[in-house]
């Protein structure tokens, strides 16, 4: 049910800037969850209380709270990259991919911390020029992803958006050379119990003025054929709004 939520709202032709959530009072502002329900088959570390995101100065801090440990569930490794699985914690949001390097509209644009145990995507430019980067997939780490409706994934399923053979789009310094539109920019997350933030630099924080937003936790999956779509949804844990209507403004 909660894929099919997912999917409808982002091919609705808007964004509604409201939703009917029941609130919870650990905190205020935000997105607020509704309250954990002991007998859902959700992971505790999945299930929702709040979404936010936040400025200080040019940083951006985008926060998320759960009913568990944050973070204390990652997928086991397999030794494959078909059918491997990431696990993701995602704001999704209405700012233009283009403001971190892709193209223009190009997608849905999305933060995402996630953890892949079975596959690397540290970023091909290593700005400090201090040698050969590791491999962080197996820990938890941040991108940009670019995501679209893609009926190869499943009725009304959503894919990190592929790159074609041959073609050549506008991508980000940090971008890790896997065949789609996916950012590492090497911005580490942080938990603190039930509460994960990831701090984002801006080169001009006035591109998040007027932006939305919603909270997610999904599971990813590599296809089996590992082409065309290349990684996709295929399991939404929860969504802090509960119809993807993106209803987070910034610093509310």
């Amino acid at each position: 049910m909660k894929k099919r939520l997912l999917a409808s709202c982002i091919l609705s032709s808007s964004i509604a800037l409201s939703s009917q959530v029941v609130a919870h009072t650990e905190h205020s502002g935000g997105i607020q969850a509704p309250k954990f329900d002991e007998s859902s088959t959700t992971h505790a570390s999945f299930d929702i209380i709040h979404g936010k995101i936040s400025t200080e100065g040019n940083v951006a801090t985008f926060h998320l709270a759960v009913a568990g440990e944050a973070g204390s569930n990652k997928p086991l490794a397999t030794g494959k990259l078909p059918g491997s699985s990431v696990y993701s914690y995602v704001w999704p949001t209405s700012l233009d991919p283009s403001a971190v390097g892709f193209e223009e509209k190009a997608g849905i644009l999305a933060l995402a911390v996630t953890a892949h145990p079975d596959f690397d995507d540290t970023p091909l430019y290593d700005e400090n020029n201090d040698g050969v980067l590791s491999n962080d997939g197996s820990e938890w780490h941040s991108h940009w992803i670019v995501l679209a409706p893609t009926e190869q994934c499943g009725p009304g399923a959503l894919a990190v958006v592929d790159i074609p053979k041959g073609a050549q789009p506008k991508l980000p310094k940090t971008w890790p050379g896997l065949p789609i539109l996916l950012d590492s920019p090497g911005w580490n997350p942080t938990f603190h119990g039930n509460h994960l933030e990831v701090k984002v630099p801006f080169a001009d924080i006035s591109d998040l003025e007027t932006i939305n937003y919603d909270a997610v936790t999904a599971a990813l999956r590599v296809n089996q054929s590992v082409h065309a779509p290349l990684l996709c949804v295929t399991d939404v844990q929860d969504i802090a709004s509960g119809d993807l209507s993106l209803p987070g403004k910034v610093n509310q």
